[in-house]
């Protein structure tokens, strides 16, 4: 194991310079102190805090996601991480996160200057500087939908999005719809990825079209529907599977705007069954995640790699809740 010795010879400088480098010193310039954490870290260097058994400061790093109240879809993930964590004494630290942070802030130095044992990560995507500094982390991390290969510090903890698809294409493919269409979320994201596929192996495996238009990727929020609606009822499409509620929410009032009726005329279904899902005219059908199970999942893997079990994933089974946005498809 490095010690501060071994980073200030490595370097060639003083080990006062090296521990000022470390604790956050004002006294020497801000490129060297990142060459001193840049070092300590490819050294793997740890401090007797992060080794000390009694450290216990964990942090969950939220990105692109809302989480203040229980309305969003954020709230119930932290709020079971920080429940179980609570269990075991861990103290957490919730930090929104933004790219331009990640660009200016490497992960590993970041973990090492605050002394965080481990990281639950939520709502990154895959061209974030964080997830590609990934491959190589040797800090034990959690990730919400997202997946690193090939290092036993980092895991991946989601829910089954091919067989909550699945489940929602059985469901429409028995009220006789055979012309389904997918309003994904955000390209570039591992779980808009995901779902496509569950998608696409859903219809085939239902010896249904699968066309590329009818799978757009749009973006998680109700607004999308109305760039994308009108493409997907050109094309035929009596049903519409959504990336997620806030776009099931989107496509329903712009069914209503251009005269449709849901489900007379088009039938929708969403994904992770937020609180507004059962409040909507007429109310969603979804695909649920326990987002509570989520959180406390994030914990409970993150204490196991804190602990030395390595995990690849954790899988949560999703549950069709079955409400009144889907009906029978209409004859023609």
């Amino acid at each position: 194991m490095a010690t501060i010795k071994d980073i200030a010879n490595r370097l060639g400088v003083s080990v006062s310079t090296v521990s000022k480098g470390l604790n956050g010193a004002n006294d020497i310039s801000e490129q060297l102190r990142q060459t001193v954490l840049d070092t300590a870290v490819e050294m793997g260097y740890t401090t007797k805090q992060m080794r000390s058994k009694t450290n216990k400061k964990i942090c969950l790093f939220i990105e692109n996601i809302e989480y203040e109240t229980p309305e969003q879809f954020g709230y119930d993930i932290v709020l079971g991480f920080k429940q179980s964590a609570f269990k075991e004494q861990y103290d957490v630290t919730v930090t929104p996160v933004t790219p331009l942070f990640q660009s200016t802030e490497k992960y590993d130095n970041y973990m090492l200057r605050h002394g965080y044992v481990g990281a639950f990560l939520v709502g990154f995507a895959l061209q974030d500087d964080w997830i590609a500094q990934l491959d190589t982390t040797t800090t034990p991390t959690t990730l919400l939908d997202n997946y690193i290969k090939k290092n036993p510090n980092v895991c991946y903890v989601g829910t089954d999005s091919f067989e909550g698809i699945d489940d929602a294409i059985e469901h429409l493919t028995s009220l006789g719809h055979k012309t389904i269409a997918f309003l994904n979320g955000s390209a570039h994201s591992m779980i808009s990825e995901q779902r496509k596929q569950a998608f696409i192996d859903s219809m085939t495996a239902h010896n249904l079209p699968v066309k590329e238009e009818m799978m757009p990727y749009g973006y998680y929020a109700a607004d999308c529907a109305k760039e994308y609606l009108g493409i997907l009822l050109a094309q035929g499409a009596t049903a519409i599977l959504c990336g997620n509620d806030l776009i099931a929410s989107g496509v329903i009032a712009e069914c209503r705007a251009r005269g449709f009726r849901v489900p007379e005329d088009i039938s929708v279904i969403g994904f992770d069954d937020i609180p507004l899902s059962a409040k909507l005219t007429p109310p969603l059908s979804t695909i649920r995640q326990d987002r509570l199970e989520l959180g406390r999942s994030g914990y409970y893997t993150l204490h196991s790699l804190i602990n030395h079990t390595s995990i690849s994933k954790t899988m949560l089974r999703p549950q069709l809740i079955l409400r009144s946005s889907t009906a029978t498809v209409r004859a023609i």
